[in-house]
């Protein structure tokens, strides 16, 4: 069985989600998403609408996703080990940020679904008030 990992806060569901971890399914049998905790997406400036544990809910919910697990922070080698990851993907946003993980695992990055973002929709919506 190929299992595959991948990361993100998954803030604002949206579409561009649904793709990528489809796109991310994929590429093997099992995928196992990493979601960010509340602290450290506050860490890193950011401010999800919906804490961890429903943002958990949510992906858990779809039915590309096998395993959700809350990070506190950055994917580490003992993450792709622990769990056995074969592939890990991230965002062609991110590229060459995880090939630290090269020894562990193989790298994809995935292309980010054009015209959306979590950003775009906070954006939108502040900008209709």
């Amino acid at each position: 069985m190929k299992r595959v990992m991948t990361h993100g806060t998954f803030d604002l569901l949206h579409y561009g989600h649904i793709s990528y971890l489809k796109r991310a399914k994929e590429l093997g049998d099992y995928l196992i998403v990493a979601i960010t905790s509340d602290r450290e997406a506050k860490r890193a400036g950011k401010n999800p609408y919906y804490d961890e544990k429903i943002r958990v809910q949510m992906v858990g919910a779809i039915r590309y996703v096998d395993k959700v697990i809350i990070r506190d922070r950055y994917i580490e080698k003992e993450d792709i080990i622990d769990n056995e990851v074969d592939i890990f993907v991230a965002s062609s946003a991110e590229h060459g940020i995880f090939d630290y993980l090269n020894d562990c695992c193989r790298i994809v990055y995935l292309a980010r679904t054009e015209g959306i973002s979590t950003t775009k929709i906070k954006s939108d919506l502040k900008r209709s008030e």
